[in-house]
């Protein structure tokens, strides 16, 4: 009926489809967004794709035009891909690494509560100088600029009113990025930062028992976006069922953590150990 094979392999997917599925059931758009506790205004934009809905959103409308459980399947399937973005590596680095330290401090402005799992090695936030230098040295080009948005997002560490939880493995902690007197700076610092008020640290050790591999790294923004980082690059998401894995995911990471004064003096040992 709707041809939804063909769908899927538009952008515009998602919107074509919804707006087929309401003609096909004899709706307006004011009659929909009734039955869905959605405004005809929002309704309009879903269909014309000026903006995306969410996977509960789409899902509500479905229900209202009572489709097929098939067509439901598709059509979700069809939301939850436009609900995720991926952005490689390679058009990264030809737009310029500054041009994503940009986006990052957008996301940070309008974010509350952060937690960061970084299983392989430490997030530029909490880096110093020498060790973002050292991370982007398999860079070609100048990253100048990239290294000063690095360092200019780190003021948000600052800002009382968010929160910021990190969970690292042994392993990032300790991975051999740059020379052992630089990361034993690093390792200082990140000391440091574990004592601001707004910023919980946890080391997950090499022999804690863990319920699955440490995969990749990720961060959750309050309840509503996950990046999670590949070496080919990086995928967004906003479908709430992802969010909610994510979180799960982190809960566990955190269970197995040490923390506090525990998580430091750890720390403070591998760094002498570098000296």
């Amino acid at each position: 009926m709707l041809e939804l094979e063909a769908l899927s392999r538009h952008k515009d997917g998602l919107a074509v489809a919804i707006r087929k599925l309401r003609k096909h059931a004899g709706l307006t758009g004011e009659r929909l967004g009734a039955r869905c506790a959605m405004s005809q205004s929002k309704i309009s934009k879903i269909e014309t794709g000026r903006i995306v809905p969410s996977v509960l959103d789409v899902e509500r409308i479905l229900h209202a035009l009572d489709a097929p459980a098939t067509v439901t399947a598709e059509v979700t399937a069809l939301a939850r891909l436009a609900n995720t973005e991926f952005q490689d590596t390679r058009s990264l680095l030809r737009k310029g690494l500054e041009k994503k330290q940009y986006e990052l401090s957008s996301l940070e402005t309008a974010t509350t509560d952060f937690r960061f799992f970084l299983p392989a090695m430490m997030g530029s936030l909490i880096s110093t100088p020498d060790y973002i230098r050292a991370s982007l040295a398999h860079v070609r080009g100048s990253t100048e600029k990239a290294m000063a948005k690095k360092l200019e997002r780190q003021s948000v560490l600052y800002d009382t009113s968010k929160k910021f939880s990190f969970v690292l493995t042994e392993s990032a902690v300790r991975w051999p990025v740059c020379d052992p007197g630089t990361l034993a700076a690093q390792l200082d610092h990140l000391i440091s930062l574990s004592r601001l008020p707004n910023f919980r640290l946890g080391v997950i050790p090499v022999l804690a028992r863990q319920l699955r591999g440490p995969l990749n790294t990720f961060t959750v923004y309050d309840e509503w976006l996950v990046t999670a980082e590949t070496f080919a690059g990086v995928v967004v998401m906003r479908d709430p069922h992802d969010v909610a894995l994510h979180l799960g995911l982190f809960t566990r990471f955190e269970q197995a953590a040490i923390f506090g004064d525990t998580a430091r003096k750890r720390i403070t040992e591998w760094a002498d150990d570098l000296r």
